[in-house]
């Protein structure tokens, strides 16, 4: 099949139309109304219940509802629901570098991934170096329904989970087989997905065992063929791009040379690039567009197994086990390494003695290597296995039960990356060669000739100013001068992570409204991780990031217990009242214990309502004191610092930035805080669910929470420790970087840091609604987050904290509607997903609908903004139950093909496009065979 032509969307678009004529549409619902008598575990709580329905708020996905949208993987199916945050690393930020790199990470309520715990079967899945849950690693195959708790819980699962738990069960109990083929790709014909997983299972008398495998396959999409990407700065939906936006830091090379710039002329083939006769002073058309040989989405493919195994040794006693690998591998790549001699002195110039220097003495050179792109390629395998032994029993008429088991998750991680340049072998072929009696090109000179190659020892000479694509002997082109400048680097990553646990859990007593419920439990846990950079980039004398290894680990033993105390039950005002509490005590070998707690209320008044409560890197960044886009350009502070007039430099240092979020011309550097202290938190929530009796099947819920984090640990920016200094006026802020005279931010320090507080509040509100007619069954849901707060205290001053909510990738709403309509074997589902409108600052003027805008966290000073709108994106599925136990599906995602304005701040994104959005329509068929 040649998806290039198209064949597939054109199919899948005439299979939705026809369908769409005779059908309305269909879409997720969010709760399980299956009602079951036996005591069941709900997330957010280890004591088991009958009522499904808990102090806290619990949004369940179950695998009907996965089946009948098009998001295939686990991470795209959580990064859609409206509690989830912006993505933290997203697949459209090619330049983002580490470990972390080509894995999917979940952010609830925008506080970050690494306060979102992700759990599976109840158990968390392993973690990076820096402490993130990688969601990409879980095949979707294996999922029987994913719950997410949208409320603190470290209570009961441990300090990490401050914004919520998404606790992912897996499929058990299966008898039978199933087959699944999911084949997709965007309107443009591009970034194909494809994704085949098989499951069996069989049941006895005594257990039962459950084992699949999963294959996926995302190709990635390239930034050229994006209108948001290929340029800069587009004005607008599918336009042309604004003048400028360019790099300066071409493939065509460039000198420096009696105080001007020349590089040789294209115009006119077969000029000898050793006569300064064929060069000609730089101008305008001297320039590149690195989006032209970059990634705008990452490539990503996954291979699968796991299985999952029950023993029943008696009634009593039981054993759980499963298993899982998974090989994940990505690919993102960037235009080739920006050149520049002068920034690395073990390069050096062009030799006055190379056998290519026009003009007989040392010059400086600026050359892109377009020929050799920066490529990433992350592996990561994941071994994760666990075993429990649980049971039950009963002390009269009460029942407990007990669990005792041992988790073991291990992440192995590659990172291999090309288009880096060795410095020292830069400094040897661009140094002193001539031309020897074989007519070729050698490093050295003729007394003192260096062997011609590319090992140890030997040399291959380059000449920096040949263009890219121009003939000429020792090119960047040349495949022997590739070999000798540049060598991959691998870097190596390994997370351990050991849990050991045993918990208990049932009625202490029964009270005059019902029993009391306890659990009481003990943990283990072992981290250990360890992560080793290239030796190049340890050694410094590679342009690649220069980092230094790291290994270390922790270990804590937690003991913790959990209440339910039925307090009023079946009389007015009160069909059941209930306050639950929790406590746990952790110990950390590293800094010492702490206690957390936490109490909650469950209110019926009536049966139908219920209350409830409960390294270096090159970062993109913008100066805010930059006269043409600065937010303070022209405050005290900035005339203190830069002259009159200031720029911020483009990217190659050859003149000012186009706009904002200009990458550094130098590199910044991350590292470690030794200093950081543990941070605290306070979560609240309150809210209702109201299920009437005089209108079966609807029930709705409102939830308000609120989370405070105080002494937060946060990932700092150059552009918020720049902002702060400069916009804010935090003195503490104006250090961790130096300027020169000319006001160019020379070296700049960041890392992470305790700042102050974060705090963010809102409300969930869900409305599901299931009736029958004589044309079908409809089940309808709407779900949404609004966001009343989001703020960041950068540190503890009397200064005003920084307002987030609803700027760059903070959205005030998100919501999803969904409609599911029913007919006999036919399934039509359509689902609406809203984005509320943004600000960003602004960056031209002409683009600038808030010209007088003040920020509350400046003081009243003005801040220009723009107003980007609203979004909504459609989805659209149709499906068909065969009769030999088959269903085919098509469908598409953003069937209108529906695009966002530019986002010129790069919201979660390395282009001017908000990284969550999606980037055109998406059209998709499955079919499923079950055995």
């Amino acid at each position: 099949m040649n998806f290039k032509s198209n064949k597939l969307r054109d199919a899948v678009v005439v299979a939705l139309v026809v369908a769409a004529g005779s059908a309305t549409a269909q879409a997720q619902e969010t709760t399980d109304s299956t009602t079951n008598l036996d005591r069941i575990s709900v997330t957010g709580s280890r004591i088991r219940q009958v009522d499904t329905e808990t102090a806290q708020p619990v949004l369940t996905i179950s695998r009907a509802q996965i089946e009948q949208q098009g998001f295939k993987s686990v991470a795209d199916i959580l990064q859609n629901i409206p509690a989830a945050g912006s993505p933290a690393i997203s697949r459209t930020s090619p330049l983002s570098s580490g470990e972390a790199v080509g894995g999917y990470y979940i952010d609830l309520r925008n506080l970050g991934a690494n306060r979102t715990l992700i759990l599976v079967d109840g158990r968390r899945l392993g973690i990076t170096n820096d402490g993130l849950q990688d969601v990409a690693s879980i095949p979707s195959a294996m999922v029987e329904r994913i719950e997410i708790l949208k409320d603190g819980a470290s209570t009961i699962y441990g300090s990490d989970a401050i914004a919520g738990v998404v606790n992912i069960i897996t499929r058990k109990d299966f008898e039978g087989a199933e087959a699944n083929v999911y084949i997709g790709q965007w309107d443009q014909g591009d970034g194909k997905r494809e994704n085949y997983d098989f499951i069996m299972g069989f049941r006895g008398e005594r257990g039962s065992l459950t084992a699949g495998v999963e294959y996926t396959n995302e190709d990635p999409v390239w930034a050229k063929d994006r209108w948001f990407s290929k340029d800069r700065f587009p004005t607008g939906e599918k336009s042309a791009p604004r003048p400028g936006g360019l790099s300066g830091t071409s493939q065509w090379g460039r000198f420096e040379y009696n105080g001007a710039t020349y590089t040789l002329r294209r115009d006119v083939p077969g000029l000898d690039p050793t006569d300064f006769a064929s060069f000609r002073p730089t101008n305008g058309t001297d320039v590149s567009n690195p989006a032209r040989a970059s990634t705008v989405y990452s490539g990503i493919k996954r291979k699968s197994a796991f299985m999952n195994g029950t023993f029943e040794f008696s009634d009593n006693v039981r054993f759980d086990t499963s298993v899982m690998y998974t090989d994940r591998d990505s690919f993102a790549q960037n235009a080739g390494y920006p050149f520049f001699s002068e920034d690395y002195p073990l390069a050096g110039p062009l030799s006055a003695d190379s056998a290519f220097n026009p003009v007989g003495e040392d010059v400086n050179y600026v050359r892109r290597g377009w020929e050799v792109p920066r490529e990433v390629f992350n592996s990561l395998t994941t071994t994760r296995f666990t075993g429990a032994f649980s049971g039950s029993f009963q002390t009269g008429e009460r029942y407990w039960d007990w669990e005792a088991g041992y988790l073991y998750n291990q992440n192995k991680g590659t990172q291999i990356s090309t288009g880096n340049l060795n410095t020292y072998a830069v400094g040897q072929a661009t140094g002193p060669s001539f031309l020897n009696a074989n007519g070729q090109y050698q490093c050295g000179t003729p007394d003192d000739a260096i062997p011609l190659g590319f090992g140890p020892g030997s040399c291959t000479p380059w000449n920096p100013l040949i263009p890219q694509g121009y003939d000429a002997p020792n090119s960047l082109g040349d495949p022997d001068v590739q070999a000798y400048l540049y060598q991959p680097g691998q870097a190596l990553s390994r997370t351990t992570t050991k849990n050991y646990f045993a918990n208990i859990a049932g009625s202490l007593l029964t009270l005059p409204a019902g029993d009391l419920g306890v659990a009481v439990g003990v943990e283990r846990r072992e981290e250990s991780g360890s992560f080793s950079p290239d030796a190049l980039a340890q050694t410094g004398i590679s342009t690649d990031l220069a980092a230094g290894p790291t290994a270390g680990g922790y270990n804590l033993n937690e003991i913790y217990a959990e209440f339910q105390l039925p307090i009023l039950a079946d009389v007015t005002g009160a069909k059941e009242l209930t306050l639950t509490a929790a406590t746990r005590y952790s110990d950390y070998d590293t800094f010492g214990d702490t206690l957390n707690s936490k109490f909650g209320l469950k209110w019926k008044p009536i049966d139908s309502l219920l209350v409830r409560g409960t390294s270096q890197t090159f970062p993109s960044y913008t100066d805010p004191c930059d006269t043409s886009f600065g937010t303070a350009a022209g405050n005290a502070r900035c005339l203190q610092d830069v002259p009159a007039g200031f720029r911020q430099p483009n990217t190659s240092s050859s003149g000012p930035a186009q706009g904002p979020g200009e990458a550094s011309d130098t590199p910044f550097v991350t590292g470690s805080t030794p200093t950081l202290t543990p941070e605290t938190s306070e979560s609240k929530t309150f809210g209702f669910v109201w299920s009437p009796e005089f209108l079966q099947g609807f029930n709705t819920s409102l939830d308000w929470w609120n989370i405070r984090i105080e002494n937060t640990i946060v990932a700092d920016s150059p552009t918020d420790l720049l902002d702060d200094c400069y916009l804010r006026g935090i003195e503490s802020r104006c250090v961790g970087f130096t300027r020169n005279a000319n006001g160019n931010i020379t070296d700049l320090s960041f890392a992470l840091r305790n700042a102050g507080y974060q705090e963010t509040e809102g409300f969930d509100w869900d409305v599901n609604y299931r009736f029958e007619t004589g044309f079908g069954n409809f089940t309808t849901s709407v779900q949404s987050t609004y966001v009343t707060k989001n703020e960041l205290k950068a540190d503890n001053s009397d200064n005003p904290p920084s307002q987030n909510n609803g700027f760059g990738g903070n959205f005030r709403i998100r919501s999803n509607a969904t409609i599911n309509w029913q007919l006999d074997n036919l399934s039509v589902t359509w689902t609406a997903r809203y984005y509320s409108g943004v600000k960003e600052s602004c960056f031209f003027a002409n683009r600038c609908t808030l010209p007088d805008y003040a920020a509350p966290d400046t003081g009243g000073q003005i801040a220009p903004q723009n107003e980007l709108g609203s979004n909504t994106f459609h989805d659209l599925q149709v499906a068909y139950n065969l009769p030999w136990n088959a269903t085919v599906a098509v469908g598409a995602n953003n069937v209108f093909d529906h695009w966002a304005a530019p986002a010129y701040s790069n919201p979660n994104s390395g282009y001017a496009y908000y990284g969550g959005y999606d980037i055109g329509r998406f059209v998709y068929m499955k079919y499923q065979q079950k055995f």
